[in-house]
C-alpha cells in the first residue's frame, strides 16, 4: 500500500479478542489511533509526489532520502502506520502455536520452545521504558532474534523481517489493564496468530 495510505479493515471483529484485549481497546485503537498515524503520514507526503509510489516499509527504511522538513514526521506517522499494519495482521483468537515446520524449528533454535519465546518476548516488552515495540525478527538466514524500540521506530529493517510485533504503548491496553503492562502482555501473547506468523517467515 503508498499514498494515499487508507485504514485497512481488520481481518475480525472489535470484539472478537475478548477477554484478551476489550471491544473498546480495539475499536479506539485500530479507527482512532491508527487513522491519526495514517492522516498525518498523508498530510506529509502530499506535496512530495516523488515519494507517493513508495509503502510505508520504503518510507521509514529511508528516512535519509527524505526532505528535513518531514522526517521525523515520517518516521512517527510512517513508523505507527508500518508497525500497525503489522501489529493487528498478528492477532487472532484461537491459533495454536506451530508444531512443526520452519518457524517451529526456527524457535527451537533460538528459544528453546514457544513457550520461552512468549517469555523472552515479555520481557523485552516490559523492557520498553515509557512507549514503544517488542519485536520477534529473522535475518535473512532465518535466524531469529528479539529486539526492542522506542516510541514507533521500527527494526532495522535492511536487516530484519518484523514476524511479530508487540505493541506496548498505553493506548494499547490502559482501558483494560491501566498499568498492569505484565497483564496485557499476558494476553497478547494468548491471541498470536501463529498462521501469520508463518505466512510472513516463510516469505524470507
Amino acid at each position: 500500500m503508498s499514498y494515499p495510505f487508507e485504514l485497512k479493515p481488520l481481518n475480525y471483529a472489535y470484539n472478537a479478542l475478548e477477554p484478551f484485549i476489550d471491544e473498546k481497546t480495539m475499536e479506539l485503537h485500530h479507527s482512532k489511533h491508527l487513522q491519526t498515524y495514517i492522516n498525518n503520514l498523508n498530510n506529509a507526503i502530499k506535496p512530495h509526489t516523488e515519494f507517493h509510489s513508495w509503502s510505508a516499509k520504503q518510507l521509514v527504511s529511508n528516512l535519509e532520502l527524505l526532505p528535513n522538513d518531514i522526517r521525523t514526521t515520517v518516521r512517527n506517522n510512517g513508523g505507527g502506520v508500518y508497525n500497525h499494519y503489522l501489529f493487528f495482521d498478528v492477532l487472532i483468537r484461537d491459533s495454536p502455536p506451530p508444531m512443526s515446520g520452519p518457524l517451529f524449528n526456527a524457535i527451537n533454535a533460538a528459544f528453546g520452545g514457544v513457550e520461552n519465546l512468549k517469555a523472552e518476548l515479555k520481557t523485552a516488552g516490559l523492557a520498553v521504558f515509557g512507549s514503544g515495540w517488542a519485536w520477534l525478527v529473522t535475518d535473512n538466514s532465518g535466524k531469529l532474534s528479539i529486539v526492542k524500540t522506542p516510541n514507533q521506530d521500527v527494526p532495522e529493517l535492511e536487516k530484519f523481517t518484523p514476524v511479530i510485533n508487540l505493541d506496548v504503548w498505553e493506548h494499547a491496553y490502559y482501558l483494560k489493564h491501566q498499568n498492569r503492562r505484565p497483564e496485557y502482555i499476558d494476553n497478547f501473547l494468548n491471541i498470536i496468530s501463529w498462521n501469520e506468523a508463518e505466512r510472513i517467515y516463510a516469505q524470507i
